[in-house]
Formats: C-alpha cells, structure tokens, sequence
C-alpha cells in the first residue's frame, strides 16, 4: 500500500468520526503475481485427464508396435520388469513357492512397484505358500489360482494376483490392469460382436477376461503376439486415454 493510499483511508475515517457521508472506494483490480524480479509469473494451462479412445480410433498391429518402441523408452519400466523376471523366474531358488522367505521378497517388491496397495504381504506370502501344488499348478497354466491366491483376510487383491502369477508364466497368465480393462470396454462397446463378455465388471472374473484379451487379439490380428505384448500396449494405450490423474510419466 502507497502512502497516499495510507493517508486516504485516515481521512475516510475521520470523515466517519464526524458522520459525514463518504463515497465507497473503487475496488481495485487484482495484481497479476510476480516473480521476485518484479517480473509477471507466466501462467501455463494444466493438462485435462483424457476421459476415452479417439473416436475412430481401432487396434492394429502398426498401433501394437508403435507402443512396444514406445515402452522400450520408459526406462524405469523397463528395469524394474528386468528385476523382477530375475527373482521370478531367472533364479531357481526364488521362482519356487515353498520357502516363505523368498515369498515374501517376491510379494513386496510387486507389490512396491506396481502399487497394488497389499498392506499385509507376510499374510499373502503365507498364503500363496500354503496352496497345495502351487508351482506345479502354475506351470500347467491353471488359472484358478489366481483366485486362491486374490482373496486373504476377507479383501480380494485380483489385480495384484494375476500380476503375481503373470512374472512367473508370462505365456499363460495376462495381466489384469484397470487401463486395460478401459480399453477393453469401450472396444466391446463399440464392436460388441468382437468380444464375448457383457460389462466391465464382468473383467473381474479371471477366466471372462483372459477370453476377452483373446478376443481382442483375434479381432485386430495380434494372435502373434504374446500376453506380455499385448499388455504393453493395451496399458499404454489406455493410460494415455484414461489416466484420471494427469500423469504423464
């Protein structure tokens, strides 16, 4: 505030003491803010979440490699798959689930790097431990497990389930992901004859959503391409399309 601003507001108010009538004062327009220098702050517009697919927009197997390079640059990605092929499936000790120990370092490292929200990992780890036939049954592809191993102290971690049987066989278990159950959905919704399952909700049935990324392979011609590929690109895709938190990593 100037001094003439100072001496103004003093006469206003002995002109009040006195009871005389005073004009109210102009309001005076917001400062734009300014950086130390006295200098304007440049504004810059914030980037909006994407709320869906561009209209048109279909599966191709040109769309499926222009993603694959794209993934070949997120080098944090990249190295952190890279760690945890290595203690799921290129060290022998690790890739069994009989000792607890190794469980349990397996559980939380997925658990860190995929955020999959697990706050009891000992209580999954003693889980996964105690299903019978665990590694033989995950080499046989059976896919039932995933729910066994989901449902721990009456809370179903899916996603993090078929995560956790996907870094062990990645040719048998696809990886349920929101992203790509966004991307999945509003492909059904636009060409429902492609796909067999019925809602999104649906996805959450294991065996219903591994059909639906078959279907989804055979419908755009990717029947080459592995799970662990079309995950890379159903995840970027659908991250870059429905990230409801502007983030751009």
């Amino acid at each position: 505030m100037t001094i003439e601003e100072i001496d103004a507001l003093k006469a206003m108010k002995e002109r009040l003491l006195r009871g005389e009538a005073v004009a109210a004062a102009p309001i005076p327009e917001p400062m734009e803010p300014t950086e130390p220098s006295g200098q304007p702050v440049e504004t810059v517009a914030q980037p909006q979440a994407r709320k869906g697919l561009p209209e048109g927009y279909v599966p191709s197997e040109a769309e499926l490699l222009r993603y694959l390079e794209k993934w070949d640059g997120l080098f944090d990605y990249v190295d952190q798959e890279n760690g945890l092929a290595m203690i799921f499936r290129g060290d022998e000790t690790f890739a069994a689930n009989t000792d607890i120990r190794h469980v349990i370092v397996k559980c939380a490292v997925l658990n860190d790097f995929y955020a999959t929200n697990i706050f009891k990992i000992a209580s999954v780890a003693r889980k996964i431990v105690s299903i019978p036939g665990f590694d033989a049954r995950l080499a046989a592809g059976d896919r039932n497990l995933v729910e066994e191993i989901a449902v721990v102290d009456n809370r179903r971690n899916y996603s993090f389930a078929t995560k956790y049987c996907s870094h062990h066989k990645p040719e048998l278990f696809p990886i349920y992901d929101r992203y790509v159950a966004d991307v999945l959905h509003e492909m059904r919704r636009r060409e429902p004859g492609n796909f067999r399952f019925r809602s999104k909700d649906a996805l959450k049935d294991y065996m219903t959503f591994c059909e639906a990324i078959d279907d989804f392979s055979k419908a755009y011609g990717l029947e080459a391409y592995s799970y662990k590929e079309i995950d890379r690109y159903l995840w970027q895709l659908g991250k870059e399309y429905y990230n409801y938190y502007n983030n751009n990593q």
